[in-house]
């Protein structure tokens, strides 16, 4: 999904720009990206170990609400979860659907808003 990242950069920078998110929102996003990034280590790790393992879903849910290029990276850095084909669908949708949402607030919702 790299090729994703630079229209998500793009939006990001367009609603800062525009003023449709407000500055704070980067910090939610590095945070959230942070938080992904460490629960697929933390998956990674009780795989490796047999422990209890993080639900798909939950991976699924924080690449859904923004973190998914950090789950990205994880995928590529950690070799995780990047062999199953179900999973890496649906992560693609999760990207796909993130970004598609980003610019509907941006240039649909965001303008209404201030009404």
């Amino acid at each position: 999904m790299s090729w994703l990242l630079p229209f998500w950069i793009a939006l990001l920078a367009c609603g800062l720009w525009l003023q449709r998110l407000p500055w704070w929102s980067i910090a939610v996003i590095v945070a959230l990206n942070a938080l992904t990034l460490f629960a697929y280590a933390a998956d990674k790790d009780a795989a490796q170990k047999g422990r209890w393992r993080t639900q798909e879903r939950t991976l699924h849910l924080l690449a859904l609400l923004g973190g998914w290029p950090a789950a990205g990276v994880a995928q590529r850095m950690l070799r995780h979860k990047s062999s199953k084909a179900a999973f890496l669908q649906v992560y693609a949708a999760t990207a796909m659907l993130n970004c598609a949402g980003l610019a509907a607030w941006l240039f649909w919702w965001a303008p209404f808003a201030r009404l």
